[in-house]
C-alpha cells in the first residue's frame, strides 16, 4: 500500500512527541468557526483547479446549514436547515427563519443564485445527511422527488423519510412524511440519519439508516411515493463486518449510495467501525453480500504522517464510486483530534483503569489548564432538556469543599434515556446534554454508556454531535458508571431502576489526552476492496492546529460526473478540496494515489458540510453547503 506524507518532517517529529504526553497545551477554541474571524483556519481563496463562482448567503445563524442536493438538470439546489440544537428557528438575512427543513435555491443563473422557497420539516424534526433529488418514473409518479431524512430534536419530533414532489421547485408538494420503521422504543417512526433513493425501472426504493435498532439498514418501496412501505431490514454485522479486534466497537450504518454497475444495482454502505460494504440489491428483499473493507491494525494515515503507531479510529462516514466504477473514495470522519489517555477511577473501592473515548463534538481534556480532567464526580441523570434538571455544583452538599486546587467540577450524565420506564422523555444528543451541564456550572461532562437492550454491557459509546459549548466530553462504560458510584450490581446484567440518585457524589476520576489527528480520505479498489491510499490536509496531523482552528476533518466526497479520476471534498474548516486519482501504471491499481489539485478556503474561514457535482454545457460545477451561511458554487478550471 502506497502512501504519501502530508506534513513536513519537523512537524511530524513534533506530532510524534506530542503523543507521548497526556495532552498538549493550546488556546481554547471558539465554539463558532466564523463569521467572527476567530477560531478558524485562515485561507487565501481559490487555488489550483477550483474557482469560486458565487455565494448565496442565506443565514446569519452559525451551524444552521447541513446537506446540499442538486436537481438532475443542475438548475436547482436544496439546502438542509439543520435547526438550532433545541429545534428553534435561526436567523436568515437578519430575519427569523422557519424551523428546520430545506431552502429552495434557483441556480439557473450560476453567477446570481436566488433563494425562492422553503420546505418545512415536521415540528421538532430536522434533516441533515443524505438529502437528494431523483427523477422517478413509475406507474404511480413521473417527475422529480426530493427525499429528506428526519431526526427528532424536540418533544413533537418524528423520524422516518419525507418525500416531496419538486417537479416544480417553486411549488413543492408533499407526497409522504415521516415514513419508516415504527418498531422503536418511542412507538413512532424511528429516527433516520441518512437515506438514498433509486429508481430501478418498474419500482423505486429508498434505503435508510435506523437510529433506534438493529437491523439498522431499512429499505422501503416508494414506487407509489404517497404510500411508502417497509420491505426489508438488514444487519450487516451478520456478515462479519465488525472488527472488535482493533477496538472498533460501534459497527453500524451511517450512510449509503446505490448505483447500477454492469447491469446490477450495487449498494455501497458506510458502516462506521465496520468499514465499507457492497451488496447486490437487484432484489432488495434478498441482498447478496459482495464484500467489505477492513481497517488495518495500525492507522495508516496517522503512521505515515506522524510515525505514531495507534489503532484506527474507524468512523466510516460516506463513500462514492468513481464514474468508471473502478474505485471508490471514502471519508472517515473524526471530530476529535485527541483520544483519551488512560481513564482511571482514582479513589474508592473500585479504583483502577476503565475504557473511555472522547465524545465526537466534545472537547478533549487537553483544553483544560493542566491538560487533564480530574476531580470528584456527581451524577446528573440523563441531562436532556426534558429530563430532571442537572443540579449545579453549589446545590450538591459538601461537593465544592471536596475540590482540590486544579481539579475540575465533573458531572456524570447517562446516555439515553432509552427503555427506562422512569424517564419518559426522548433521548437527545450529547451536545444538548453538555449544554445543560454548562448552564448548570460544570467544567466537564463524563458521559456513560447506557446498559444494553438485553441488560448486558456495551462498549463506551455515548453518541455524538450537537455541541454548542466548549466543554470536555469523555465517555466511559456502564460498568465504570456503577463502580464510580459504588452502585451494585457492578457487572451485567443490569435492569431499571439503574444507578444512583441525581446529586449523588461519586469517586474521583482522571483522564488525559493523546493527539491522533482529524478524519481523512481513503481510496479503495472497488473490485478487490484493497486499500490503495489515504489523504489528509497537512493541518489535520499537526498538533498546532488541534485547537482553535475549527473542525479539520473531512466530511463528504462527491466524485466528478464527467471524469473518472476527479473528486471533491467538503472538509469542514479545511474548506473545499479538489483531488485526483493518479496512477503511475494505469493497469495496476496498486500504483494509484490521491493527489490534491486545488481547493478553496476563504480568508474569513469556511465550514463545509455537503458537496455535490453537476455538469452544464460540458463544464463541471461543484456545490458546497457552508454551515454558517449558505450555498457556495465553484467550477473546475482544468
Amino acid at each position: 500500500m502506497r502512501r504519501r506524507s502530508t506534513v513536513p518532517m519537523a512537524v511530524a517529529v513534533v506530532a510524534a512527541l506530542a503523543m507521548l504526553v497526556p495532552g498538549i497545551a493550546g488556546a481554547h477554541p471558539s465554539p463558532r468557526q466564523h463569521p467572527d474571524g476567530a477560531g478558524h483556519l485562515h485561507g487565501t481563496g481559490a487555488w489550483g483547479d477550483l474557482e469560486l463562482v458565487s455565494v448565496e448567503d442565506i443565514t446569519d445563524t452559525p451551524d444552521l446549514v447541513a446537506d446540499v442536493a442538486v436537481s438532475p438538470d443542475g438548475n436547482w439546489a436544496y439546502l438542509a436547515n439543520w435547526g438550532e440544537p433545541d429545534c428553534a428557528a435561526g436567523e436568515t438575512g437578519g430575519q427569523t427563519s422557519p424551523d428546520a427543513g430545506a431552502w429552495v435555491v434557483d441556480i439557473g443563473n450560476l453567477a446570481d443564485p436566488k433563494t425562492v422557497g422553503f420546505i418545512p420539516s415536521h415540528q421538532d424534526s430536522r434533516p441533515g445527511e443524505g438529502m437528494q433529488v431523483m427523477t422517478m418514473s413509475t406507474k404511480h409518479f413521473n417527475g422529480q422527488i426530493l427525499s429528506m431524512n428526519n431526526e427528532q430534536c424536540g418533544p413533537q419530533g418524528k423520524g422516518g423519510v419525507s418525500l416531496w414532489n419538486v417537479t416544480n421547485p417553486r411549488k413543492p408538494m408533499k407526497l409522504s412524511e415521516n415514513f419508516g420503521d415504527r418498531s422503536g422504543v418511542r412507538g413512532d417512526t424511528n429516527d433516520i440519519h441518512s437515506q438514498y433513493t433509486w429508481d430501478a425501472g418498474d419500482k423505486a426504493y429508498v434505503v435508510m439508516t435506523d437510529n433506534a435498532e438493529f437491523p439498522d439498514v431499512d429499505v422501503m418501496d416508494i414506487t407509489n411515493p404517497s404510500r411508502p412501505r417497509l420491505i426489508a431490514e438488514y444487519d450487516l454485522n451478520q456478515f462479519g463486518v465488525a472488527q472488535p479486534e482493533h477496538g472498533l466497537v460501534e459497527s453500524f450504518l451511517h450512510d449509503m449510495t446505490v448505483k447500477k454497475i454492469d447491469g446490477h444495482w450495487i449498494m455501497l454502505l458506510s458502516y462506521w467501525d465496520g468499514g465499507y460494504v457492497q451488496l447486490d440489491v437487484d432484489d432488495p428483499t434478498n441482498p447478496v453480500f459482495l464484500g467489505d473493507t477492513d481497517y488495518e491494525a495500525i492507522d495508516p494515515e496517522l503512521f505515515e504522517s506522524t510515525g505514531a503507531a495507534l489503532t484506527p479510529e474507524g468512523n466510516g462516514h460516506e463513500a462514492e464510486f468513481t464514474k468508471d466504477n473502478r474505485f471508490f473514495l471514502a471519508t472517515d470522519e473524526d471530530f476529535a483530534p485527541f483520544r483519551t489517555g488512560g481513564f482511571r477511577i482514582t479513589s474508592g473501592a473500585h479504583a483502577g483503569a476503565y475504557p473511555s473515548v472522547i465524545v465526537p463534538g466534545g472537547a478533549a481534556p487537553a483544553i483544560l489548564p493542566d491538560l487533564t480532567m480530574n476531580g470528584p464526580t456527581v451524577y446528573g441523570g440523563y441531562g436532556c432538556p426534558g429530563s430532571d434538571p442537572i443540579p449545579s455544583p453549589s446545590q450538591v452538599p459538601d461537593y465544592l469543599g471536596m475540590l482540590d486546587p486544579g481539579e475540575d467540577k465533573i458531572v456524570v450524565l447517562q446516555r439515553g434515556p432509552s427503555g427506562d420506564p422512569s424517564a419518559s422523555e426522548g433521548a437527545c444528543f450529547p451536545g444538548e446534554k453538555a449544554h445543560q451541564a454548562k448552564l448548570a456550572g460544570w467544567d466537564a461532562v463524563l458521559f456513560v454508556q447506557r446498559h444494553g437492550a438485553d441488560a448486558v454491557e456495551n462498549p463506551p459509546f455515548c453518541g455524538s454531535g450537537a455541541f454548542v459549548d466548549l466543554i470536555v466530553g469523555v465517555c466511559t462504560s456502564h460498568e465504570a458508571f456503577h463502580r464510580i458510584f459504588d452502585s451494585a450490581p457492578f457487572t451485567a446484567p443490569w435492569t431499571y431502576p439503574d444507578g444512583p440518585a441525581i446529586g449523588a457524589i461519586g469517586a474521583e476520576v482522571e483522564v488525559g489526552s493523546v493527539f491522533d489527528g482529524w478524519g481523512y480520505v481513503q481510496l479503495f479498489d472497488a473490485a478487490t476492496f484493497a486499500g490503495l491510499d489515504t489523504f489528509a490536509i497537512p493541518e489535520a496531523h499537526d498538533p498546532a492546529f488541534a485547537l482553535d482552528f475549527g473542525d479539520l476533518s473531512v466530511h463528504e466526497v462527491a466524485t466528478d460526473v464527467s471524469s473518472s479520476s476527479d473528486a471533491y471534498l467538503s472538509y469542514y474548516g479545511g474548506g473545499m478540496r479538489s483531488i485526483e486519482i493518479q496512477c503511475s501504471n494505469p493497469a495496476d491499481t496498486s500504483t494509484c494515489e490521491i493527489v490534491e489539485t486545488g481547493g478553496y478556503l476563504d480568508p474569513e474561514g469556511n465550514d463545509f458540510w455537503g458537496v455535490e457535482t453537476f455538469v452544464r454545457g460540458g463544464q463541471t460545477y461543484v456545490l458546497g453547503s457552508d454551515r454558517d451561511d449558505g450555498l457556495w458554487i465553484f467550477r473546475t478550471t482544468d
